[in-house]
C-alpha cells in the first residue's frame, strides 16, 4: 500500500528521475506510517491464522482423531510464520514488549500444565510449580496460597498461573503452551523426532493419560486467549492505536531509535544470543525455541524475513497482497548510501544463512535440535554461521544509526555472546 504524496519530501541526494525532477527520499513521518502499516498487516495476519488454529482445535476437541490432531498441528505451524515476522517490533516499542510475554513466552516448564515423562523430574529449586499439573489437579498450593483450579478459565490461565510464583518458566498461555498441548514433550534429545502426543489424550471415551475433558478445556481456553491477545495488538496499530500514537509522539529521532532498536536487539541479543548461541553452547534441545514441534528453523527464519520487511518497508501478506511505503532503507540511503548497502548486504547474508538452516531442517536431513547436538560439527557450523550473520547484521544496523545521527541505541545483549563462560 503506497503512502500519499503529502507524506513524502524531496531530499537532494544527487539522484534524478527520468522526468528531470529530483528523486524523492522518504521523510520520517512517512516512514513511521509505513512501519505502523506493516505492523498492523502482520498482526492482522497473525490474528487470521490464530483464528484458523482456534477452529482446528475446536474440531479436534469435537472429534479427537489423529487426522484432526494433524490438522490442528498444521494450523499451529501456519500461525507461527506471520507471528514470527512481527518480532522486530519488540524491544523498541514498550507496548509490544509489555504484551509479548502473553503470547510467545518460552522456554516453559511444561509440568505446570500437564503430565510429563519421569525423566523430567519432580521438583525444581527455581520453580515451586514445576510439576503442578493444572490439568490433573483441581487446586494447587504454593507459598502458603491455594489456587482453585477446578474450573479452567481465561482468568485462571492469564492472571493467576502465567509467570506465577515469580518464575518466567511458568508459561500458561500463548503459542508454546498450545504447542505443548498439541505435540506433547519431545523426548528425543538431540536425536530425530518431535513430540508424539496421541489424539486419545482428548478422547473422553478412550482417554489416555487421564483428564481428557480438562485437557480439552485448557487447550480451548488457551486458543481463545491467543486470539484475544492478538486482537488487542491489531488494535494497537490501527490509525489511532496506542502503539502507532506512541511512535508519532516520540518524534522523528525517537521513533527511528525505537524502530532500529527493535531490529538490532532481535538480531543480536534475542535471536543470535538467547535463542541460538545459548543452545549451541549447552548443546541442549531444551533451549530450542519451538521445541515440541521441531519447528525452530521456521521461527528463526521468519524472524529474519520480518526484519527485512521492516527495514525495506514492504510486507507480503498471507493473501498475496503487499503493504509497501516509505522505508527506513530510503532514509538511511539518503544519509549514507554505503550504510544502506551495508544493511541490505548483511540482511541478505543473514537470510541466506538462515535459509540454509531452514532448508536443511525442512528436508528431514537434520532438524534444529540435531544441529545443536554435541559432536555434530556440520550442524553446529550451520547454526554458528547463522549466528555470525545476525551479529554482522547488528553491526550494519549500528552503522545506519550513526549515519542517521539519532544517538546510540540500547541494543539487547546476551551472556551467550558477550560472556559465554557465564553460561557454561
Amino acid at each position: 500500500m503506497g503512502r500519499k504524496a503529502g507524506l513524502w519530501c524531496a531530499l537532494m541526494s544527487g539522484v534524478w528521475m527520468a522526468s528531470g525532477a529530483p528523486a524523492l527520499a522518504a521523510d520520517t513521518a512517512a516512514v513511521i506510517e509505513t512501519y505502523a502499516d506493516v505492523a498492523h498487516a502482520k498482526y492482522e495476519d497473525a490474528l487470521t491464522t490464530a483464528e484458523a488454529l482456534e477452529k482446528a482445535i475446536d474440531a479436534l476437541i469435537a472429534k479427537p482423531t489423529e487426522d484432526n490432531l494433524k490438522a490442528a498441528r498444521a494450523a499451529w505451524l501456519a500461525a507461527r510464520d506471520p507471528y514470527q515476522q512481527t518480532e522486530g517490533y519488540r524491544f523498541g516499542n514498550p507496548i509490544v514488549d509489555d504484551w509479548e510475554g502473553k503470547v510467545n513466552a518460552w522456554p516453559l516448564d511444561e509440568g505446570l500444565i500437564d503430565y510429563v515423562a519421569e525423566a523430567y523430574g519432580t521438583e525444581s529449586d527455581d520453580n515451586p510449580l514445576y510439576t503442578a499439573n493444572v490439568i490433573a489437579n483441581t487446586s494447587i498450593t504454593f507459598g502458603g496460597e491455594t489456587i482453585d483450579t477446578s474450573k479452567i478459565t481465561k482468568e485462571l490461565l492469564a492472571d493467576k498461573l502465567h509467570e506465577s510464583a515469580d518464575s518466567e518458566a511458568n508459561v500458561a498461555t500463548g503459542y508454546h503452551a498450545i504447542e505443548f498441548l498439541l505435540w506433547g514433550q519431545d523426548l528425543n534429545g538431540t536425536g530425530p523426532g518431535a513430540g508424539t502426543r496421541p489424539a486419545t489424550d482428548y478422547d473422553t471415551a478412550t482417554c489416555t493419560h487421564g483428564n481428557c475433558d480438562r485437557r480439552a478445556e485448557y487447550l480451548k481456553i488457551a486458543a481463545s486467549l491467543l486470539v484475544d491477545d492478538l486482537k488487542e495488538m491489531v488494535g494497537n496499530w490501527t490509525a489511532d492505536g496506542a502503539a502507532r500514537k506512541a511512535l508519532r509522539d516520540a518524534g522523528g529521532n525517537g521513533a527511528l531509535s525505537m524502530m532500529l532498536t527493535g531490529l538490532g536487539s532481535l538480531s543480536y541479543g534475542e535471536l543470535a544470543g538467547e535463542r541460538m548461541k545459548l543452545g549451541l553452547i549447552l548443546h541442549d534441545p531444551e533451549e530450542e525455541h519451538d521445541c515440541f514441534s521441531d519447528n525452530t528453523q521456521n521461527s528463526h527464519y521468519y524472524d529474519e524475513v520480518g526484519m527485512i520487511a521492516i527495514y525495506e518497508g514492504s510486507y507480503k501478506r498471507i493473501d498475496g497482497s503487499v503493504v509497501k511505503g516509505a522505508s527506513l532503507s530510503e532514509l538511511v540511503k539518503a544519509a549514507s548510501p554505503d550504510a544502506d548497502k551495508g544493511v541490505k548486504a548483511a540482511m541478505a547474508n543473514a537470510e541466506a544463512k538462515l535459509r540454509l538452516l531452514k532448508d536443511t531442517a525442512d528436508s528431514g536431513k537434520m532438524k534444529y535440535d540435531q544441529m545443536i547436538g554435541d559432536g555434530n560439527a556440520e550442524g553446529n557450523k550451520i547454526v554458528q554461521d547463522a549466528i555470525d550473520g545476525l551479529i554482522a547484521q547488528t553491526r550494519a544496523v549500528e552503522k545506519a544509526v550513526d549515519a542517521l545521527k539519532i544517538g546510540a541505541l540500547a541494543i539487547e545483549g546476551s551472556d551467550s555472546l558477550d560472556n559465554p563462560t557465564a553460561v557454561q
